[in-house]
């Protein structure tokens, strides 16, 4: 329920402020008026007279009148042959279904646009039409295909130098972008469609720029700036005294004080986009606005008022036949009867709502339903239909998930549907069919992951264009015996508590299956609750405890994360065993006793983040002192890791070894100056030992500029970067690691373009700070670990915080020293990870290396 409880009438909300564009193309082109109004004939004025009075009546919501009038329009210039006038009065046509919610009958009319400005050679008019279809296809959750059509009226306006066009869709492909989670894609078409709006003196389209600008900011929850821009689109709306506008700023700026969870000023904005709507009869605008005050009443726990506004709501869709507002009133309407426990009501609404999702194919609409209708199936007690319903919105997510979709358009897309397998799990579980949990829990993270790493081993081209099947419980137990290997798999349960009046959502369970290489696999459950009731925490609170009180601390200097080197002790051990009798006392039977069996860690969210290896037992013992640790994103990961690394030898005499660049100038901090990062002797030292050991050269300081070793990396069986290194917590993808600057380059490797390259390395070791680090998501962690392992390598060491010069080096050479005896590196890294315990005692020195993927 977490991600569609509130916010499906703000979504519209948003969305018109984005469509206002795409309102002047659907009424035809200025210059194709003119041509109309300036024909004599008869008839044809008549059609043109219906035409323009079909956009007045349009213009006051006067909707079934509008559709009328160019129906009219349309017959007459169909009589008299007119095929620009029918081209115009079909895209008018679609352009009305698409604001009524009929998606189908908008795309309809838009095609018969298309085919007639494509036959009349009208390319303003097939740039027009292509860029409305994309919209309908927006609407209806299907992006990649929103994208293609935006695309092809980006390029027409190009090439018929449209400006005004060209920003539309530039617009319009930055709503698609925004829509799939891409806000720093989203952000760049909207920066570039304000450009050109300031270039052409286009105040509308520069108010509407800004708007949408302020919107990809909110939903990065940078709030501040999101109320910056929204108040300058606001301004350009008073200046220009376009009330519709000046409305839809101010219900934006509503949303923006939502978000903030200021739900009074949320409230008074919201009463000023209604009174304006109420004034210039703009019905939807009203609708949205009587919904969206719904919405803020039920995030204060006014059930009864939110259900009063929803009801205005679903009056005025249904007088207008706004289809799609009145699936989304009566879904929130559900979704206000679920907050008071009448489950009947909210079943009743949330089956209405699918209903005509399913009736206007909007795909989207029918996925969320599915989710929220599962959920109350579940809180009534019916788990059978509650199973079905679930698994049935499982597949509508799924068809979303387009193949030709980005790889990070994929990821962000997949976290807006997360709950779904969450809220499975438990019902699933509340029926004891834990095995058939266990593939839902797989089922719902690292898809993304998988789908590029089955790309990568592919060699059937067949076979890498279809999308990889989830591992079945058969498929798990396999993967289990071929790593030979004790897998642990969390997953992390949210559900709705009542707290102080108010529906929250919060942890309520940790589920643990433990799948051992015999194929036995044992379930267990971890109650979360008092963590919030008791000790007013979050699992993610502790884990970043149990990293404080090791003495991870957050510093200055690029990486962002440094070492505190006495930590107070009593800090160090109890958030440590506090830590492991969540993650481990439960499952502590179920563990191997041979210290050297491998236990392979699937964390989720935050727990990627947490010291698995200094983990302490009620008698003071680390994990590593009793376990051989790795950890994976997903089971499935680990199928590809084992088949990129199958049948290819290490030589580890040919290595890349490199330490301690000439530093390049860095900003880590937006409006930061850029500073030269420090130098790192300990690194360079640490090299060269490596180095010395293997019995080749390293590459250090001036000699390791990236471009160098871009040129050598795809060569190398075994990869080692002893040198700085980020982790970007908001992207992912922009993450790096430091090489020395260039005249063609900045001397940082970004994560993003280790994604492209194809590398043989059996091994790579980022000897550098916070490298296991990234954008958290249902995909695991995005960063430089996950494009190392796209890009062809079985096996990344990362680390999870900066660990000083001196044990950093210590235990690399141990490392190595131990791969000399023997190939295990999961083995390697445990016996250097004690033998640095020994001389370095605190976890601060040693816990923070993960071997992730294989041994």
């Amino acid at each position: 329920m977490r991600f569609h409880k509130i916010g499906l009438s703000f979504l519209a909300l948003v969305i018109a402020t984005a469509s206002t564009p795409i309102t002047f193309n659907l009424w035809g082109t200025p210059g194709e008026l003119r041509v109309l109004a300036q024909t004599p004939q008869a008839r044809k004025a008549e059609a043109d007279r219906l035409f323009k009075q079909g956009i007045q009546q349009f213009d006051t919501s006067q909707f079934e009148a509008a559709l009328r009038s160019w129906q009219q329009a349309l017959i007459i210039y169909r009589e008299i042959k007119d095929r620009q006038g029918e081209g115009a009065a079909l895209g008018n046509l679609g352009g009305a279904y698409y604001y009524l919610g009929d998606y189908p009958k908008a795309i309809d009319y838009q095609q018969q646009r298309l085919a007639i400005a494509r036959e009349i050679k009208d390319r303003l008019g097939e740039g027009t039409a292509l860029g409305n279809l994309g919209l309908a296809y927006y609407s209806l959750g299907d992006y990649p295909k929103a994208i293609d059509y935006h695309q092809q009226h980006l390029a027409i306006a190009r090439e018929i130098k449209d400006r005004l066009g060209e920003g539309l869709s530039l617009g319009n492909l930055g709503i698609a972008y925004d829509a799939l989670g891409d806000y720093p894609k989203a952000i760049e078409y909207h920066q570039q469609r304000l450009a050109i709006a300031r270039e052409i003196k286009d105040r509308l389209g520069e108010g509407q720029s800004l708007g949408n600008l302020g919107n990809a900011y909110l939903a990065l929850g940078d709030y501040p700036k999101a109320i910056e821009y929204l108040q300058q689109t606001l301004a350009i709306a008073k200046e220009s005294k376009n009330p519709l506008e000046v409305g839809l700023s101010l219900g934006n700026l509503g949303i923006a004080y939502y978000s903030l969870g200021d739900y009074t000023k949320a409230i008074e904005y919201l009463q000023q986009r209604l009174a304006i709507a109420r004034e210039i009869k703009d019905k939807l605008g009203e609708g949205q606005s009587l919904g969206n005050l719904g919405n803020a009443y039920y995030s204060l726990g006014d059930y009864p008022k939110a259900i009063e506004y929803q009801q205005q709501h679903l009056a005025i869709a249904r007088e207008i036949k706004d289809r799609l507002g009145e699936g989304q009133s009566l879904g929130n309407l559900g979704v206000a009867y679920y907050a008071l426990g009448d489950y009947p009501k909210a079943i009743e609404y949330y089956s209405k709502r699918l209903a005509i999702a399913r009736e206007i194919k909007d795909k989207l609409g029918e996925g969320q339903s599915l989710n929220n209708l599962g959920a109350a199936f579940y809180k009534q007690g019916n788990k059978s239909a509650a199973e079905k319903t679930l698994y049935e919105g499982i597949k509508v997510y799924e068809s979303l998930r387009g193949k030709n979709l980005a790889d990070t358009n994929k990821v962000s897309l997949f976290d807006t549907q997360r709950s779904i397998y969450i809220t499975l799990q438990k019902v699933l579980i509340a029926q004891n069919k834990t095995d058939a949990a266990l593939e839902i829990a797989e089922r719902g993270r690292a898809r993304a992951f998988v789908e590029l790493l089955a790309s990568r081993v592919s060699t059937n081209n067949k076979q890498a264009d279809k999308s990889p099947q989830p591992p079945t419980i058969a498929e798990i137990k396999q993967i289990a015996k071929q790593q030979n290997a004790t897998l642990v798999q969390y997953s992390l349960i949210y559900d709705d508590f009542k707290v102080a009046g108010k529906q929250q959502t919060k942890e309520s369970d940790l589920y643990i299956w433990v799948v051992k290489p015999t194929g036995e696999v044992t379930f267990r459950k971890v109650d979360l609750k008092p963590l919030w009731q008791k000790d007013n925490t979050t699992l993610a609170e502790l884990v970043t405890q149990s990293r404080l009180g090791i003495g991870v601390v957050r510093g200055a200097r690029a990486g962002g994360i440094i070492a505190q080197q006495n930590p107070d002790a009593a800090n160090v051990q109890k958030p440590l065993q506090k830590l492991h009798d969540i993650l481990i006392k439960d499952i502590a039977d179920l563990l191997p006793k041979n210290k050297s069996d491998r236990v392979i860690f699937i964390p989720q969210s935050s727990l990627f983040l947490a010291p698995f290896p200094a983990l302490r037992d009620e008698q003071g013992k680390y994990l590593i002192e009793k376990h051989t640790i790795m950890t994976a994103p997903a089971i499935q990961v680990l199928d590809f890791t084992n088949k990129l690394g199958s049948g290819r030898q290490i030589n580890y005499n040919n290595a890349l070894i490199v330490g301690n660049p000439t530093m390049p100038l860095v900003s880590t901090e937006p409006g930061k100056p850029a500073t030269q990062l420090s130098s790192l002797p300990g690194a360079e030292l640490e090299a060269k030992t490596i180095a010395q050991m293997l019995k080749i050269q390293p590459i250090v300081g001036k000699d390791a500029t990236k471009a160098n070793i871009l040129q050598r990396l795809s060569s190398f069986d075994v990869i080692h970067l002893a040198t700085h290194g980020w982790a970007d917590d908001n992207r992912g993808l922009g993450s790096w690691i430091a090489f020395a600057p260039s005249l063609k380059d900045d001397g940082l490797l970004k994560a993003e373009e280790i994604l492209d390259l194809k590398l043989k390395a059996q091994l790579v070791v980022l000897s550098a700070c916070e490298t296991g680090k990234g954008k958290l998501s249902g995909d695991g962690v995005i960063g430089l670990s996950r494009s190392l392992i796209s890009a062809g390598v079985p096996s990344v060491l990362v680390s999870l915080w900066q660990v000083p010069d001196e044990p950093t080096q210590y235990l690399m050479v141990e490392f190595y020293q131990s791969l000399q005896t023997q190939p295990d590196k999961a083995l390697a890294l445990r016996q250097a990870m004690l033998k640095t315990k020994e001389k370095f005692p605190n976890p601060v020195n040693w816990a923070a290396f993960t071997l992730i993927g294989e041994r």
